[in-house]
């Protein structure tokens, strides 16, 4: 009889050295990640191509990067627009203050006109003043003619002097006008109708002052009087 005692075998439990992962773990872990990552690169069937997360929406259900790209350009399309409209729109202001000071000259033009036409009370002031220094001159004596003269020749080409000078600033006042426009800087709208034709206005009444205060000064319309030769001299 074999008193040997028989072995047994038993399986190995030692514990794996420290830094080593089990074989068995490690092949489980490898699995999960790879249906994690199957599961997050799900591809879009249309463009075969991972599908991507839609874009946040609002409260409404628009997109909102969506909705601020859309109205973007509508709004700077709007915003333009306006600004073209108020560019070609004329300011009332600007056409209110354009001609302002032609507009002024002309109507001096035409006023001075008019004084050289019928007369000024500064004419008037200084035909009384040489009628009283004609009438002081020939208090001692003098002969007739002289004394129509110094006290009423004198005062009448005085007023026809006065009278025309107001013609000539008529005149020129109302030219300057007329050819202002042709000097200087250039201007975007051209000189108003209403302008020009009293500018013409006070250039032609000018013109016929002038005219009629040289004929009066001298003389060409009405002589003066002449006094009478004394009877039986």
């Amino acid at each position: 009889m074999n008193t040997t005692p028989s072995k047994t075998t038993t399986p190995s439990t030692t514990t794996p050295p420290a830094g080593t992962t089990d074989p068995a773990e490690g092949s489980a872990d490898a699995v999960t990640e790879e249906a994690t990552a199957q599961d997050s690169l799900v591809k879009d069937p249309a463009t075969d191509s991972p599908a991507k997360d839609p874009a946040p929406k609002d409260a409404t259900g628009t997109p909102s990067d969506a909705a601020d790209s859309g109205t973007a350009p509508d709004d700077l399309a709007g915003q333009s627009d306006d600004d073209d409209d108020d560019a070609l729109e004329p300011d009332p202001f600007d056409e209110a203050r354009h001609g302002v000071g032609a507009g002024a000259a002309a109507v001096v033009s035409a006023a001075l006109g008019v004084v050289a036409l019928t007369g000024a009370w500064t004419g008037r002031v200084a035909a009384e003043r040489e009628t009283l220094i004609g009438q002081i001159q020939t208090s001692g004596g003098g002969s007739a003619a002289q004394q129509i003269s110094e006290i009423y020749g004198d005062a009448w080409h005085t007023t026809a002097l006065v009278n025309g000078v107001f013609a000539v600033l008529a005149l020129l006042v109302g030219v300057f006008v007329l050819v202002r426009p042709a000097f200087g800087a250039p201007s975007e709208r051209p000189q108003p109708t209403w302008v020009r034709a009293v500018a013409l206005a006070g250039v032609a009444l000018g013109v016929l002052g002038v005219l009629i205060s040289a004929g009066m000064y001298f003389d060409l319309f009405v002589s003066l009087p002449t006094a009478g030769v004394p009877a039986g001299g």
